[in-house]
């Protein structure tokens, strides 16, 4: 008999990525499709089912090769029934039965959990985890991210929420106003348009010279931390304060949990070693000192892979 293969599908709000796995969660096909978000994204699984029985007859592959499939969707999950409580930029109404949408459409056996959760799980199998079974991950992209991994299994909390790092209050009195309607969130200021924020608002506060000034109008994240490693004065002022407002919001969820690895994905984590420095330097100064001692962090090494491959462990551990 032939090996089974896992299916991981990370659905985003642009794209939608899925990937065919063996058990051992080595990557075999992967490939993406764009989201139809047309029509209160009715299509959306619809074109996901086409998509894996397209691919199955490229390959010759029969649909009894695949074992079942695991989804990370953008939104709060309830794993148990099967919903996701809502996905407003999909255009889904509460309560929108996914999994057994999955299952109907694709003939697949289902299970779904948060994007941003199955990110970590994929990291704590195959990625900076290193099969480390407590972990906290946090994706900095274009919104702050994060899931977390307690005796290797994600925590979801009463409603599906536990891990939304990124609506972690760090600016208390007068921080920005979030997606979420609160002000202050880690989101404002530590995601890739957070980043950009800091930049300018420093831009505008300061008369001192900074090469950031000449792409100010279109100002990147990757532009401020490129100008950092020059020693541009005020991108290094900007980016200590990134890993001040980072490293505090993880000190005190490593104080409160203890993890074994702390792992910082996304876009802007791609930064390195300028960001990662100051990040560990203020969780060690804010982080009680047995968890700053035990805890290692560090910058994910899974990249855009991260969700399929967290949502095929789904499928290999979660269904029966």
């Amino acid at each position: 008999m032939s090996e089974k293969w896992l299916v991981g599908v990370d659905l985003g709000g642009t794209t939608t990525k899925i990937a065919f796995l063996n058990l051992y969660g080595e990557l075999l096909h992967k490939w993406e499709i764009p989201t139809d978000k047309s029509d209160n994204g009715k299509n959306i699984i619809i074109n996901i089912a086409k998509a894996i029985d397209q691919k199955l007859s490229e390959l010759d592959q029969p649909k009894s090769k695949l074992m079942g499939i695991g989804m990370g969707a953008p939104g709060p999950v309830d794993m148990v029934k099967g919903i996701i409580y809502e996905a407003v930029n999909l255009g889904w109404d509460k309560n929108m039965p996914l999994k057994d949408l999955l299952e109907v459409e694709t003939g697949l056996s289902a299970v779904i959990d948060n994007d941003a959760n199955c990110a970590a799980l994929g990291e704590m199998w195959k990625g900076a985890g290193d099969g480390a079974k407590d972990i906290i991950c946090v994706t900095l992209g274009t919104g702050v991210g994060g899931g977390v991994i307690a005796n290797g299994d994600i925590i979801h909390g009463t409603r599906g929420a536990a891990g939304e790092i990124g609506h972690i209050t760090v600016v208390p009195d007068g921080g920005y106003p979030c997606n979420c309607g609160k002000s202050g969130c880690l989101e404002t200021v530590a995601s890739a348009t957070g980043v950009v924020r800091l930049a300018l608002e420093a831009l505008n506060d300061s008369s001192h010279k900074s090469i950031l000034k000449e792409v100010k109008t279109s100002l990147t994240a990757k532009d401020v931390f490129d100008a950092a490693r020059t020693g541009d004065a005020l991108a290094k002022q900007v980016v200590n304060k990134l890993a001040f407002y980072l490293g505090i919001a993880i000190a005190n969820l490593g104080s409160a949990l203890n993890p074994e690895k702390i792992v910082l994905g996304g876009g802007v984590s791609r930064a390195g070693d300028i960001l990662l420095k100051g990040v560990v330097d203020r969780f060690k100064e804010y982080a009680f000192s047995t968890v700053a001692n035990s805890t290692k962090i560090s910058i994910a090494t899974l990249g855009n892979d991260a969700g399929v491959i967290g949502a095929a462990w789904l499928v290999k551990n979660k269904l029966k």
